[in-house]
């Protein structure tokens, strides 16, 4: 039976001070199912994983046991990294999950360490998560104490170790293969995929890098079984979903929910509505990288394929700018992306909400890869002209062809971070851009309601 809006997995102990500790987490059964996976073989954990569906949560929702099965055989070291640079804005579902539930996650590490065979593992958090730090450390110190973790873990003479390693603000970290360049102590620029780190990552050595959120749903999985963990999702996506939700809704929040909820039952049922009585002009989806949905596209789950890209849609049909048409039914789908919704209300400015985006990744881009580095430049310039009024004409279909010239055209995904959401408000909010490219224009008369939709105001 699918989940329903009471089933809560990771996020069980929330508020749950207690539950923060070794002994409050025993109490609750804690490490219980280390000992049972202790008994498996790996190779029958990672067919649990399979078998649950279990897809990262940390972006592009790939399956976590088709990942695990890329190490190669008979690799004599194997790393295992958790993903805790948790950086993109909109996102803020790890941190809560490190402070509330850090055993959990402790004991997800050492069940996915002994199917990989990985002896010493890290969890790479973000340095301004001091909070979360001093959690994990004291956590990760406990387990040490209890046998949970170091040598010959509960008697298995399997040897489990991790370290909590703390990054330095760069939002580039976050990516896989630049994480790996940081935890060695070289610049965190990402690296050429292939080879990918399954094969060749941390060291030079075989690498699964896993999102905080993948691995504390292990220990549920082991616990009732990989078809189980697969019923309470639902198609090819098992499980649950933790969505973050900001912006202009009632109630704000960290919320655990099943993946048949759709974006408008989110908004108007668990977030209480827009806020002020005003209407959705808008939907961020997955975090600020991932393209908008509009108004009229809310009755889609929150589940991972239900908003993937359409196939239709042809590079082709890019380069020639019928991207940006709406002809034919063509729309620009989006992604689940790390679940962070962002709600903008029918009085948002569309282009000062985008040129804050294009900034922020114009900021953080690594500069590593000539698209990434000078189109975000631009990108964020052209928006920034529009907001102060200036913007001329051409310069919507610039800014669409410099984000498809960035678009699949860079070493990582930082460069589709930026053009997606570039596309994606260009495709569905192209009014709002072309109307402040008019207003800009000296004795050019305004369509009715032109000047309200600038301001943001209903016309």
């Amino acid at each position: 039976m699918p989940a329903d809006r009471d089933t809560k997995l990771v996020t069980r102990n929330f508020g749950n001070e207690r539950a923060r500790t070794i002994a409050g987490y025993e109490e609750q059964g804690g490490y219980k199912m280390l000992r049972k996976a202790l008994g498996m073989a790996p190779a029958d954990i990672i067919a649990e994983v399979k078998a649950s569906n279990l897809r990262g949560r940390g972006g592009a929702g790939f399956p976590t046991g088709v990942k695990w099965g890329f190490i190669p055989k008979g690799a004599a070291n194997v790393h295992l990294v958790c993903n805790a640079d948790e950086s993109e804005p909109g996102t803020c579902k790890d941190r809560e999950l490190m402070y509330w539930d850090p055993h959990l996650l402790i004991e997800g590490m050492a069940m996915a360490a002994f199917a990989l065979g990985a002896v010493h593992n890290y969890i790479y958090i973000r340095g301004e998560m001091m909070r979360e730090v001093l959690v994990l450390e004291r956590a990760v110190r406990e387990a040490y104490e209890r046998g949970y973790l170091g040598e010959n873990i509960l008697g298995s003479g399997f040897r489990c170790e991790i370290t909590v390693h703390r990054g330095a603000g760069a939002y580039i970290c976050g990516e896989e293969t630049a994480l790996l360049n940081s935890l060695e102590g070289k610049r965190g620029w990402p690296r050429l995929k292939p080879p990918f780190p399954a094969v060749k990552g941390l060291f030079n050595e075989p690498t699964i890098v896993n999102n905080v959120e993948t691995l504390m749903n292990v220990p549920f999985i082991i616990a009732d079984g990989g078809a189980r963990f697969a019923q309470l999702g639902v198609g090819r996506s098992g499980g649950t979903r933790i969505v973050c939700v900001s912006g202009h809704v009632v109630r704000p929040g960290v919320y655990e929910l099943p993946m048949t909820l759709s974006f408008r039952q989110l908004i108007d049922e668990v977030c209480g509505g827009v806020w002020k009585g005003r209407k959705v002009k808008g939907v961020i989806p997955g975090g600020s990288s991932m393209p908008p949905l509009d108004a009229d596209e809310l009755d889609v789950p929150v589940e991972f394929d239900a908003l993937m890209t359409d196939e239709r849609i042809k590079p082709v049909e890019v380069a020639r700018g019928e991207y940006f048409n709406m002809g034919g039914g063509k729309q620009l789908r989006t992604m689940a992306g790390s679940g962070g919704i962002v709600v903008f209300d029918d009085e948002t400015d569309v282009v000062a909400l985008c040129w804050r985006i294009m900034a922020f990744y114009h900021h953080e881009s690594c500069g590593q890869c000539t698209p990434c580095r000078e189109g975000t430049g631009w990108l964020e310039k052209l928006c920034r002209r529009m907001v102060d009024g200036q913007g001329r004409p051409g310069d919507v279909e610039l800014m669409s062809q410099i984000a498809v010239g960035i678009a699949g055209n860079t070493i990582c995904p930082l460069g589709e971070a930026a053009a997606w959401p570039m596309l994606g408000f260009l495709t569905k909010f192209r009014g709002d851009f072309e109307a402040r490219v008019r207003r800009a224009q000296p004795g050019v008369a305004e369509p009715p309601g032109a000047a309200a939709a600038i301001e943001g105001r209903p016309a």
